[in-house]
C-alpha cells in the first residue's frame, strides 16, 4: 500500500471514527424521545425540577380534583371581594364639588328665580359647588355643601336665612352631577366615564350604561381598581359565591375594565389530534372538551395513560401537575368534572414506540454519512 491510500484509510477511519463518538453521545445523553417529553416524574409529591421550579404531581382522582369553589378562590380573593361588597353598600348622596344646585326660595323668586339660561340672575342657571366644596348665595355669602346630602344641606340653608327671611324654605336639588365619576373601558359598546347621580350605580349598571360587553368581551374577566386595589371579577364566579353584581356599588373615581375573551385560553400540546389554544366559553371549559375541541388523541402516536395538565400559580413558588389515565373509562367522569383555568397547558406524552421510532429517524442521517464513509 503507498503513502497516499494509507493516508486516505487513516484520515476516512478518523472521520467514521468520530462520526460513531458523536452518535454515541447522542444515544448516552438524550431521550428516545425527540421535541417534546414528560420526562422522569415521580407518581405523586412534590419535586424540585432541573430549571429549579417546583412542581407537585397529582394523580387526577375525586380527591384531588379542584373543586369549583377551589378555582372561584384561585381566581377571586374570596375575603377582599366580600370586604368589597360590604363597603359599597347603598347610602345617600353627598354633595360634592363641580355639582349644580337649583335652589328656590318659596315666596321670594326675587332671590332664586327658576333655574332658566335666559335669566340675567347670575343664580338662575343653578349653584355650583367650587373646588372647596362652598356655593355663594345671596344675603348669607359663602355656604359649605360639600360632604352633606340634600335635605342636610337644605336644613343647613334654611337655618343660616332666618336670620334674614321670615319665612325661609328653600327647595334645594341637584341638577346636574358632575362631582362623582367612573370610568369604564376594554370590551364594552361605549366605553368613557359616567357620572354617578343620586341613584347609586352598581358594577351591572355601569357595564349596561357603557352598552354591554361586547361579543369579543370576557364577563368572568372584570377589573375593578379602587384607590390603587385591584379586584378581578367575574360575574359567573360571582353566582357561583352567592353574590350578584347588583350588591357592588362603585364609588367616586372607581375604574372598571372589561377584558377581551382570547386572554382566557387553554393551550395544548404533544400529541393532539389538532394542536392549538382553546378558548374558554363563558360557561366554562373542561378537561374532557378539550379532549374533544382538539379531535381527541392522536390514534397513531398518543399514550392515552399519560395526559398531563400544567397549571401555574405565578404567585405562588409551586406549580401543580395532575395526570390522569384515559384508557380507562371511569376517568372519562373525572374529566368532565375538572374545569380548565386561563393559560392551564395539556400535554398528552407519545408512546414508547414513536419515541424511539422518532429516534431512529433523527440519527438516520448520521447513518447515512457513516454508511457513505465505510464504503469508501
Amino acid at each position: 500500500m503507498d503513502l497516499n491510500n494509507l493516508l486516505i484509510k487513516n484520515s476516512r477511519e478518523l472521520i467514521l471514527g468520530n462520526l460513531l463518538i458523536i452518535m454515541m453521545s447522542i444515544i448516552s445523553g438524550c431521550t428516545i424521545s425527540s421535541g417534546l417529553k414528560s420526562g422522569d416524574l415521580p407518581p405523586t409529591g412534590a419535586f424540585v425540577a432541573d430549571n429549579g421550579m417546583q412542581f407537585i404531581v397529582k394523580p387526577l382522582s375525586l380527591a384531588t380534583l379542584p373543586t369549583a369553589a377551589k378555582f372561584t378562590a384561585s381566581k377571586i380573593n374570596d375575603q377582599g371581594l366580600r370586604k368589597l361588597v360590604s363597603a359599597t353598600t347603598q347610602a345617600d348622596y353627598r354633595i360634592t364639588s363641580s355639582d349644580i344646585l337649583s335652589i328656590v326660595l318659596v315666596g321670594y323668586p326675587e332671590i332664586t328665580p327658576p333655574a332658566s339660561s335666559n335669566s340675567s340672575n347670575p343664580y338662575a342657571s343653578g349653584f355650583v359647588v367650587d373646588q372647596q366644596g362652598y356655593i355663594q348665595f345671596p344675603l348669607i355669602g359663602r355656604i359649605q355643601a360639600q360632604g352633606l346630602s340634600v335635605p342636610e344641606f337644605a336644613e343647613k340653608l334654611r337655618s343660616k336665612l332666618q336670620k334674614y327671611l321670615k319665612y325661609p324654605d328653600p327647595q334645594v336639588k341637584i341638577i346636574n352631577y358632575r362631582g362623582k365619576k367612573f370610568f369604564i373601558d376594554g370590551e364594552v359598546r361605549q366605553p368613557g366615564e359616567f357620572n354617578i347621580n343620586d341613584a347609586p350605580v352598581t358594577l351591572f349598571g355601569a357595564i349596561s350604561m357603557a352598552g354591554g360587553v361586547n361579543t369579543t368581551g370576557d364577563s368572568n374577566g372584570i377589573e375593578l381598581i379602587r384607590e390603587g386595589q385591584r379586584y378581578q371579577i367575574g360575574l359567573r364566579a360571582l353566582q357561583k359565591m352567592g353574590i350578584s353584581a347588583n350588591q357592588i356599588h362603585l364609588q367616586d373615581g372607581d375604574s372598571v375594565h372589561v377584558n377581551r375573551q382570547d386572554r382566557n385560553k387553554v393551550y395544548v400540546l404533544g400529541e393532539f389530534g389538532v394542536v392549538e389554544p382553546l378558548e374558554i366559553p363563558e360557561q366554562g371549559l373542561s378537561l374532557a372538551h378539550v379532549l374533544g375541541e382538539s379531535r381527541g388523541l392522536n390514534a397513531n402516536t398518543a399514550d392515552a395513560a399519560k395526559i398531563y395538565v400544567v397549571r401555574d400559580h405565578p404567585s405562588s413558588a409551586y406549580t401543580d401537575i395532575y395526570y390522569v389515565d384515559m384508557q380507562t373509562v371511569t376517568n372519562f367522569a373525572l374529566a368532565n368534572r375538572f374545569e380548565m383555568q386561563a393559560n392551564d397547558i395539556v400535554y398528552v406524552d407519545p408512546t414508547g414506540l414513536v419515541r424511539w421510532s422518532r429516534f431512529i429517524r433523527s440519527i438516520l442521517p448520521s447513518a447515512s454519512t457513516v454508511n457513505m464513509l465505510s464504503g469508501l
